[in-house]
């Protein structure tokens, strides 16, 4: 808690993100968990920690499991793989809402060694922000706002600050001369309405504390509305090297799509330029019958990049998605379609299943353009 210490995705390289800082480097040099390797100042007090992913995924899991020993499954809603929600409802077996969450954080500091905060409150959003705002900063680590207290604790804070509000929102609002969550709460609602939609009428409830997703069993499964994936690269590509990793992406997405049975009509692309570029492109196309074939997918990625990309531009990040899914329903196929291709995918899913990710590639996966051996060493995007 008092350490200067920067968890780097990867030291080896100056371009890697600063995935965590401790307090104590935030309030010194204002490094955020966006910066950069290269952007940490040259103090030897400040230490380097290596991300250690699948052991950060672990624990976590292990402090939720033990989280099912106190509270029923229902009652906790993970967040995030380090933040989640647990609901008391009107159970108080453990006292007050402020006396349960203390003997939360002392059962995982005395269990997992970790410190933590916690913020209490009558709904997700109070409970959230109050966390953010004075839990962190408050000795105990904790923070308690009820709907009385709005005003008094949350009304005086910019908006930048308030979980939800990203920078392009707290700029139209700035632009509309509203700095703070009070300002939030004293515009006009229909205003907010015609400006921002569904989502101006919700910032303008939480401004006034009120939150009204669901708290308790909010477990619903969620239709899967489309299979992506995509990749910010470690280096600019060019568009020779590019479609090797669409090719890869291509392979990702058919592969979960085929996991569950599932085929798609559209299919997305979108590529993003170098930094020093900027722009970029984002398109789709529908195709007549529903796949989930990888090189199927793959010549229609490669008709929209060609049809799109300006010829001249280096490439930094790339995503591939197929969507307007449906089951398999017996298809009919056309005379022109080839079953062996349709049959290689699946027999590849099988033996990377059984053998491992990296068991059978193809070819272009061994150049230098390729993504998936590397990948393949990492958890979340990071080195496990």
């Amino acid at each position: 808690m008092k350490a200067m210490l920067a968890v780097v995705g990867d030291p080896n390289r100056k371009g890697s993100i600063v995935l965590a800082s401790s307090p104590a480097l935030k309030k010194k040099y204002g490094i955020s968990n966006v910066s950069r390797f290269f952007e940490l100042p040259n103090d030897p007090n400040i230490v380097i920690a290596k991300a250690r992913m699948q052991y950060y995924i672990n624990v976590s899991a292990e402090i939720t499991k033990r989280m099912t020993t106190l509270f029923p499954p229902e009652a906790i809603q993970v967040y995030s793989i380090d933040e989640c929600w647990l609901t008391l409802g009107n159970e108080r077996s453990y006292g007050s809402p402020m006396d349960a969450a203390k003997m939360i954080q002392d059962i995982i500091y005395e269990e997992f060694g970790l410190p933590c905060v916690v913020g209490v409150g009558d709904n997700k959003f109070l409970s959230k922000v109050v966390m953010d705002i004075y839990s962190k900063k408050s000795k105990t680590g904790l923070a308690e706002c009820r709907y009385e207290d709005v005003e008094r604790l949350l009304w005086p804070i910019e908006l930048s600050k308030v979980w939800g509000i990203g920078s392009r929102l707290t700029h139209h609002l700035n632009r509309m001369g509203i700095y703070n969550l009070g300002g939030l709460a004293k515009h006009p609602l229909h205003r907010l309405k015609k400006r921002f939609g569904v989502i101006g009428e919700q910032l303008y409830w939480h401004a006034w504390g009120v939150d009204l997703s669901p708290i308790y069993g909010d477990f619903v499964e969620k239709e899967q509305k489309g299979y992506g994936h995509g990749i910010t690269l470690l280096r600019d590509y060019n568009d020779t090297e590019i479609k090797t990793v669409i090719l890869e992406l291509c392979e990702e997405a058919c592969r979960r799509a085929r996991t569950d049975n599932m085929y798609g009509r559209t299919i997305h692309l979108s590529i993003g330029y170098s930094r020093d570029t900027g722009g970029g492109f984002s398109r789709s196309i529908s195709i007549d019958a529903p796949s989930n074939t990888t090189m199927e997918m793959y010549k229609v990625c490669l008709h929209l990049f060609h049809k799109f990309y300006d010829g001249d531009s280096l490439i930094r990040r790339a995503s591939v998605t197929l969507t307007n899914l449906s089951k398999d329903s017996g298809m009919q196929l056309s005379l022109f379609d080839n079953p062996k291709q349709k049959d290689i995918g699946p027999v590849m899913d099988q033996i990377r299943e059984r053998f491992g990710p990296t068991a059978i590639l193809r070819a272009s996966s061994y150049t230098d353009a390729g993504i998936t051996i590397d990948r393949s060493k990492k958890v979340g995007g990071h080195y496990a």
